[in-house]
């Protein structure tokens, strides 16, 4: 039975990995690369697990845990061969990559940690980036696991408000200790 789909062979699939790899902000899990590679009905699950081994095997792509990135001998061969993938393919892979490397993106830019203390209590860490680097990072104690977690959830949910109220408030005490050090010279 013929294939569907631009991806007719074992090489097409490997290049499409690749490809998918190459553009990747970070390093993905299977089941996301899976995700992208399905932008082709010529690819499925089994072949795709095969040919993803086989580039892991020959060093094209390498596993940490769960999490598989593209090597030095991965992009060399796929910017030589990315052409030979047609128009069409790489085309919805790159839609398809948008969504997924701004999450990878977003990600990287926000985390958050919780390390368990010996006396019950937390250290809670909350850390944000953007683009040009580090932007916060806060390590606060916290009296139990469950509020850490509570605290985590929250700074998650919107880190940038927690980042401006955060200023906000250092700049509103830094003026307010101007406005009184103003007063007393007077």
């Amino acid at each position: 039975m013929s294939r569907t789909g631009f991806i007719q062979n074992e090489l097409d699939l490997k290049l499409l990995v690749l490809y998918i790899m190459d553009r990747a902000v970070a390093p993905i899990t299977f089941l996301q690369l899976l995700d992208l590679a399905l932008c082709d009905a010529g690819v499925d699950y089994f072949s795709l697990t095969e040919a993803v081994n086989h580039l892991t095997e020959t060093e094209h792509l390498s596993l940490n845990g769960e999490l598989y990135s593209i090597t030095e001998k991965g992009r060399r061969n796929i910017e030589i061969c990315q052409s030979s993938l047609p128009y069409s393919v790489r085309l919805r892979c790159d839609e398809n990559l948008v969504k997924l490397n701004d999450t990878l993106m977003r990600q990287a830019q926000v985390q958050t940690g919780l390390q368990p203390n010996e006396d019950g209590t937390c250290t809670v860490r909350l850390y944000l980036a953007d683009e040009a680097g580090p932007l916060m990072e806060l390590k606060l104690i916290s009296p139990s696991l469950a509020q850490g977690q509570t605290l985590t959830s929250k700074f998650q949910q919107s880190p940038e408000a927690i980042y401006h109220e955060i200023m906000a408030l250092l700049v509103r005490h830094s003026q307010e200790e101007s406005d009184s050090s103003s007063e007393q010279e007077a």
